[in-house]
């Protein structure tokens, strides 16, 4: 077990837990862990919205037909948790969304004037891992993954992998991650483990071999490593502890269209076919939390943090003043917690050890003089300063996500 172990570090600062009555691979997260997963899908939203990505909303379930008309049902029939209503009817629990949003896609003609039409939504998936695979948050039955698809032309393909790319880049640099790319292409030992023809197959790894040379990346490829239905980009990233994950993927789909006989009506105002990008920029939050937690030994950025500021008065003369910094935070969007139980050294070590990024004690002199003392529990840093002139610039952090 490494030094740096997510299942610890959830465990210590109360972000997720496991329960034998809801079963193993079935993270339960808490308020603190909840936030953290929120702050992450919210900054991956934020630059998908400015692209141009709307927000879509689909079941957990579907009918067997959708799976069988994907291809997913025949190759993946054994990984699906299935359902049999009391009517009959086969279902399953969704392990994939593109099937579902192809529908929604599907619903009206769509102009090549509406094209691109990119789909976002935030979800959980479901696969039937088998128990030994399980462990922490990094192998689980319930996935939650930031996914998207681009229903876009061929001639768009190029712009809408670029800009998936800048997301990529954008997020793991704030992390301080350094990403290499695996080219994961089909094993053409094993075709049966595809859909679609060799020839939609060799234009779809050519384009993105071609656009990873044209990015200047750390490449390698993968042989075998692709999904049943296309060749994608999978991005690694190396944590502070040594280890190298698969974090973000882009998919190039050129075999879902076909088999829903996808299009949009072209200039000549003929039907024309589609390709279809699949992209997920934390792949599973559930892994991308294990990795950040790890990555940072728990002590997470400033705006990741669950509680952002432990508050202690010095004794019980102080918790007014302490209760009216509270307030004014809470009321700034700070995430405050007031600690005021047991010995202040013992408080202190409880913050520092929650690694709780900034600490306010406040004793006499703060309440006389209207301040605050402050310790950056990341640097060391300490000051007394006037309320505002701590929140400002903490602030202003938060809102750069700043890697402190």
């Amino acid at each position: 077990m490494e030094e740096r172990d997510h299942r610890v570090i959830g465990k210590e600062q109360d972000l997720f837990t496991f329960s034998e009555l809801v079963g193993p691979g079935l993270p339960l997260w808490t308020p603190k862990g909840t936030i953290f997963r929120n702050e992450l899908d919210k900054f991956i939203w934020e630059m998908r919205e400015a692209r141009g990505y709307e927000k879509v909303t689909i079941p957990h379930i579907t009918k067997k037909e959708l799976y069988v008309t994907s291809g997913h049902w025949e190759k993946f029939a054994e990984d699906l948790f299935k359902i049999t209503s009391r009517e009959g009817r086969e279902y399953a629990m969704k392990p994939m969304n593109c099937p579902h949003h192809t529908q929604i896609f599907d619903r009206k003609p769509h102009s090549y004037r509406e094209m691109p039409q990119r789909y976002a939504e935030t979800t959980m998936v479901y696969r039937d891992e088998q128990s030994g695979e399980l462990g922490g948050l990094t192998r689980v039955l319930s996935i939650t993954q930031d996914d998207a698809h681009v229903f876009c032309r061929t001639t768009q393909v190029r712009e809408e992998f670029l800009k998936i790319w800048d997301i990529i880049d954008t997020f793991y640099k704030k992390f301080g991650f350094t990403l290499r790319v695996r080219l994961s292409f089909r094993d053409p030992a094993t075709p049966e483990k595809y859909i679609g023809t060799p020839a939609i197959w060799d234009t779809a790894e050519g384009e993105l071999r071609s656009l990873a040379e044209e990015r200047g990346a750390d490449t390698f490829e993968g042989p075998g490593e692709a999904a049943l239905y296309g060749p994608k980009l999978d991005f690694m990233a190396k944590n502070s502890a040594g280890r190298e994950w698969q974090v973000a993927t882009i998919q190039l789909d050129m075999n879902i269209p076909e088999r829903f006989d996808l299009t949009c009506i072209n200039e000549q105002g003929q039907k024309e076919r589609i390709v279809m990008i699949h992209a997920a920029i934390a792949g599973s939050l559930e892994r991308c939390a294990a990795i950040l937690l790890e990555h940072f030994d728990g002590a997470l950025p400033l705006w990741l943090s669950p509680v952002q500021v432990a508050v202690l008065p010095v004794g019980e003369a102080h918790n007014a003043y302490a209760q009216s910094i509270v307030s004014t935070l809470k009321g700034r969007g700070v995430r405050v917690q007031m600690l005021a139980d047991d010995s202040l050294g013992k408080r202190i070590r409880e913050a520092k050890t929650g690694k709780i990024p900034c600490t306010i004690v406040v004793g006499d002199k703060e309440v006389a003089d209207q301040t605050v003392t402050v310790e950056n529990n990341r640097n060391g840093d300490k000051q007394t300063v006037s309320l505002n002139e701590f929140v400002e610039p903490m602030l202003e952090r938060i809102r750069e996500r700043a890697n402190i």
